[in-house]
């Protein structure tokens, strides 16, 4: 009796708290025992208490109405059919021909150049592994903390809350920048032990120090969507806090993530539209990756038809001076979790959103190949201008050097007035060079105080062919005019979509059969 009587006062006092109203309690929960476990706390009269007491109710509430809720109609997943979840047959070896192909060109015909003239050093690039290339198209979600990202993944992945699945909840619960990978048992995978793999292509991020290991997690999970999509969860954005608290580069990091992703989700909610020092950081290196960019305005399901449209203005007003192009980035609107909506006013409209976002994340799967091909061909050019600008600085270095003359000093006036010199004008005499794709001044001068000048050689010394020895300008000229063309071609010929489709068919005649 006291205890159905302590459970109705508690519904009655909490109609206050955020989370409370209209819910129902399990009716298995010893509310007794809760109350004995607060009353002692209670005398010693501490805030703590008083907090320990609200989380304990907050998640007896949780747990009442997460099993009794039912989930809504799924769209999201019509465009992952199981071809795609799980390549097999004439698909995948048709996968596995190419990207064989592919890092063999990269390693016979790019690398050399990119060896010579220590590419890896210049603008942030780095050692390309046989597992950045082999690695999955990469999803990566960010925007402020709370606003569903986390949530958002574990529906995209079909992950049940009763099971493996990232955690959630209105408070920062990510502080990690989190993996999630396929494996068949799920398991934590540590920063250290993913950065040392080489099969994996994380290797480069020991470089940001061990204060940014022991904020790198990686999770392997026995979803389908993983064996071909690796998705990325970062630590929420709290505009309150300075970079330099958080023990390591965030936005360089982030910035490795962005230049490897395929596709970014930039999740919003209604009540965090504001734009603030580290918010606008990123988005300042997301320029030049718009195309990737995909806008999501999350738990849409609360507001009215007055409200949504004034939120959606009001985020388009917030973004407008971070994302100078002409179209904006898609934005999806919605709530985004297996739960029925709040409010079904707007339900075709969000069911229909979350089908075309489903179909974003079917297309990085349909055109990873041929993505991964483009991706190592725009590396390959910009090796290749990378080398002729080096020969270019080394060659009016010598036409000017003199054994009379201090030629370190000319050196760096070269190195600060290369127009003077018309070094980037003898970079563009040479074939298939753009003006847009010339390296800033700045740039060389950083490069060369990292490899001096003289520890390069012209590239005509070389040029010499025989038997044994190769050009590798020439051989980097073959495989971006030549051989990666024709393998992109090869892949067009013979294209997946096609592939998929015949599959679909041979095994649809064998059930009929």
């Amino acid at each position: 009796m006291n205890q159905m009587l302590y459970s109705s006062k508690l519904g009655r006092q909490n109609r206050g708290i955020p989370g409370f109203r209209n819910r129902r309690y399990p009716r298995k929960v010893d509310l007794m025992q809760g109350y004995t476990f607060s009353r002692g706390f209670r005398k010693e009269d501490t805030m703590m208490a008083k907090i320990s007491i609200i989380i304990v109710l907050i998640q007896l509430a949780n747990a009442g109405t997460s099993q009794s809720q039912p989930k809504k109609e799924d769209t999201l997943h019509k465009e992952f059919p199981n071809t795609y979840k799980e390549y097999s047959g004439e698909m995948e070896r048709q996968v596995a021909e190419v990207m064989s192909a592919l890092k063999h060109i990269y390693h016979k015909d790019i690398k050399p150049i990119e060896d010579l003239y220590e590419y890896h050093d210049f603008q942030g690039n780095y050692h390309l592994t046989d597992g950045d290339i082999d690695a999955n198209p990469m999803v990566l979600t960010l925007g402020p903390w709370s606003s569903g990202k986390s949530t958002l993944i574990n529906y995209i992945l079909e992950l049940d809350e009763n099971g493996p699945h990232q955690p959630t909840g209105s408070e920062p619960t990510t502080s990690e920048f989190t993996i999630l990978m396929h494996g068949n048992i799920p398991r934590k995978v540590d920063g250290t032990a993913l950065v040392t793999d080489d099969r994996k292509p994380y290797t480069f991020l020991a470089n940001f120090g061990t204060g940014f290991l022991e904020r790198l997690l990686g999770y392997e999970l026995p979803s389908d969507i993983l064996k071909k999509v690796t998705f990325v969860d970062t630590p929420g954005i709290i505009e309150n806090r300075r970079q330099q608290e958080r023990g390591y580069p965030f936005n360089d990091v982030m910035h490795w993530f962005i230049d490897r992703a395929d596709l970014i989700l930039v999740v919003f909610d209604p009540t965090k539209l504001d734009v603030g020092t580290e918010l606008e950081s990123i988005f300042y290196r997301l320029k030049g990756h718009e195309s990737k960019i995909k806008i999501i305005m999350n738990k849409a399901d609360v507001l009215d038809t007055g409200e949504l449209m004034r939120v959606y203005g009001a985020l388009f007003w917030n973004l407008s001076p971070l994302i100078n192009v002409t179209e904006p980035p898609r934005v999806y609107v919605g709530s985004f979790w297996s739960k029925q909506f709040k409010d079904d006013e707007f339900k075709n409209l969000f069911l229909h959103e979350e089908y075309l976002l489903g179909v974003d994340l079917h297309m990085i799967v349909l055109n990873h190949v041929q993505s991964k091909i483009s991706t190592i061909r725009q590396r390959a050019i910009s090796a290749r201008i990378h080398a002729l600008t080096v020969h270019a600085y080394k060659q009016r270095f010598n036409q000017h050097s003199s054994s009379v003359y201090n030629n370190e000093r000319k050196k760096q006036e070269i190195f600060a007035n290369p127009a003077k010199y018309s070094v980037f004008q003898l970079v563009l005499s040479n074939a298939n060079v753009s003006r847009f794709d010339l390296p800033s001044s700045q740039s060389m001068s950083n490069f060369f105080r990292i490899h001096p000048l003289d520890s390069f050689q012209l590239l005509n010394s070389n040029m010499v062919s025989n038997l044994f020895y190769s050009c590798p300008l020439k051989l980097i000229e073959t495989a971006i005019f030549g051989k990666l063309p024709d393998l992109l071609k090869l892949l067009n010929d013979n294209d997946l979509q096609q592939i998929s489709e015949k599959q679909q068919t041979s095994e649809k005649q064998k059930t009929e059969l």
